[in-house]
């Protein structure tokens, strides 16, 4: 295996005997040989596209699929065979929509056989990463590649709502097929430029889908504390199956809770008509071997971001959507327009003890784009006072290793009349800790989940407009980012194609960006690592 995708790959450089996330040998390979898979429909898909044959369903394919090889997202090597035969079978369905066109396309993704899985493994070891010999041509393949994953993710998660938009579905497949060919490095960085652009339109598309299904997220004070009553912990990105969870849990005496990137649930007005919907339990996903354990009750995992599970939880841990594990039970996908049935999961909670305390306070959410804008008037108004001297956007992802302790230390440090921005698990490295507020506003503004991150995006634009500045970057904002995974990267090439430059990124680079791209993101987008949170807090504040 080889695989560097993640912020804590090994050395920096890339795991080859085990995944650091626990992903083991054969289950990278084969990660490896549904990508190989896609590209080949891809192909397929770019040759349908010219006759009007590619349509939303293969899309939709596509994504679940990509979406099912992120980081911490499905650890399951069966689960994956099931993935490479549906990309097996949408590639001939789109050969077949591609017609005579079909027959022009010769590339090993393309025309090998499936056989055994035998025969699987043995081809997936000539199929990843490092089959790309150029190191720079191979740098901007997967930071391409990682990019359409994490779109992917994204669009999945509008989908869900009943949201898509085709173009997106286009752009991934015209993507997978780009990296099967023989570009030029400045073709190829013009790709990641509109996989941005694409970003942008994919977490404008699920900030809408969101906010139609579940209403504008307000401001929110969430209790960290337990009742008497057994629980359900809710853990992903899935609102979806969080409502369907709660709708079966009404009246039941069973409590549910969300954990990690759940907390933002809490600051939809849909969400608040539930009063078996109690709080949040735990901090962000790397927590969970010991949160799960205290909690007592089943788990359901709706989206990346599940560990290696504990023996000590792993009868009362379930997966659905695109996650799994080896020996965890998977909820079905919802079929004939009816709702996922979580029965098992509320009959195994009636059977076990309630939550065990972890802790007892509040955390206060709900500063989307549209609540911020209500604030407008007030923060505006701060900064031209100087009451507020700076905004910092701590966005992104937590991660386990202790050199992200930066986040903290930064958010300790900086001046107390800056305001942190975030979205993203990022926040748990500082969003317990009393930092006040400015007249009323909190010195933490907190977003959301990770795809609301556009929000941070939007409230900065915005703001420019307010204050008549034609350039985004005048504005007294500065980034620093956390990142670990694929949505991370889309994230990332969001901000840069809305204009954004000067953005911090850490605990480390990207080990899939080799020095020749790492130059030129640096050269065209300034792009910086983080150093130490002292040198870093008193460059912010210089506007640097």
């Amino acid at each position: 295996m080889f695989c560097f995708q993640c912020q804590e790959t090994a050395r920096n450089q890339g795991c080859t005997v085990r995944g650091v996330c626990g992903k083991t040998e054969e289950t990278a390979n084969l990660m490896d040989l549904l990508i190989h898979t896609l590209k080949g429909a891809s192909l397929y898909a770019e040759k349908a596209m010219g006759k009007g044959s590619f349509t939303e369903a293969h899309g939709r394919v596509m994504a679940d699929a990509l979406f099912s090889t992120l980081t911490n997202t499905n650890f399951d090597a069966e689960r994956i065979h099931g993935y490479i035969d549906k990309a097996l079978q949408l590639r001939e369905e789109l050969l077949r929509a591609a017609g005579e066109d079909g027959k022009t396309v010769d590339h090993d993704s393309a025309l090998w056989v499936a056989g055994s899985r035998e025969e699987r493994l043995s081809k997936a070891k000539d199929v990843g990463v490092l089959a790309t010999a150029d190191e720079d041509i191979r740098s901007l393949r997967e930071l391409l590649v990682y990019g359409l994953k994490g779109i992917a993710a994204y669009a999945h998660h509008a989908f869900v709502l009943g949201f898509e938009d085709a173009e997106i579905y286009r752009f991934i497949a015209q993507g997978l097929a780009a990296t099967t060919k023989d570009l030029p490095a400045d073709t190829l960085v013009s790709l990641v430029e509109k996989a941005g652009d694409t970003a942008v339109k994919t977490m404008a598309l699920l900030d809408k889908a969101n906010t139609s299904t579940y209403g504008n997220p307000e401001i929110t004070t969430v209790g960290t504390g337990v009742r008497a009553n057994p629980g359900i912990l809710v853990s992903g990105h899935d609102l979806k199956d969080l409502e369907e969870l709660l709708e079966q849990t009404k009246g039941s005496g069973v409590d549910v809770y969300t954990h990690g990137e759940m907390l933002p649930a809490h600051s939809y007005p849909f969400f608040k008509k539930y009063d078996n919907l109690v709080g949040n339990y735990g901090g962000s996903w790397w927590h969970q071997r010991e949160e799960f354990e205290t909690f007592r009750g089943p788990i359901l995992m709706t989206t990346n971001c599940i560990v290696p599970v504990k023996e000590s939880y792993q009868g009362r841990i379930f997966t659905t959507g695109t996650a799994g594990y080896p020996g965890v039970k998977h909820i079905p996908d919802r079929s004939d327009g009816k709702p996922k049935d979580f029965s098992e999961i509320i009959a195994l909670a009636k059977t076990c003890p309630a939550p065990r305390e972890l802790e007892n306070g509040t955390i206060v959410g709900g500063f989307a784009h549209n609540q911020v804008t209500a604030l407008a008037d007030k923060v505006i108004e701060a900064v031209k006072t100087g009451a507020i001297r700076r905004f910092v956007v701590m966005a992104g992802c937590d991660g386990r290793h202790k050199e992200r302790e930066y986040f903290t230390r930064v958010a300790e440090a900086l001046p107390a009349d800056t305001v942190i921005l975030t979205a993203g698990c990022a926040k748990y490295r500082y969003n317990k800790l009393v930092l006040g507020d400015i007249g009323g506003i909190p010195r933490v503004l907190d977003a959301g989940q990770c795809n609301d991150s556009y929000s941070l995006a939007v409230i900065a634009l915005k703001l420019k407009d307010a204050f008549g500045l034609d350039d985004v970057n005048e504005l007294p904002l500065s980034f620093d980012i956390a990142w670990y995974e694929q949505k991370a990267v889309a994230v990332l090439l969001a901000l840069l194609s809305l204009g954004f430059k000067g953005i911090r990124l850490g605990p480390t680079l990207p080990a899939f960006l080799s020095l020749g791209v790492g130059k030129v993101l640096v050269e065209k987008f300034d792009i910086k690592p983080v150093t130490d949170a002292a040198n870093d807090v008193a460059s912010m504040m210089q506007g640097m």
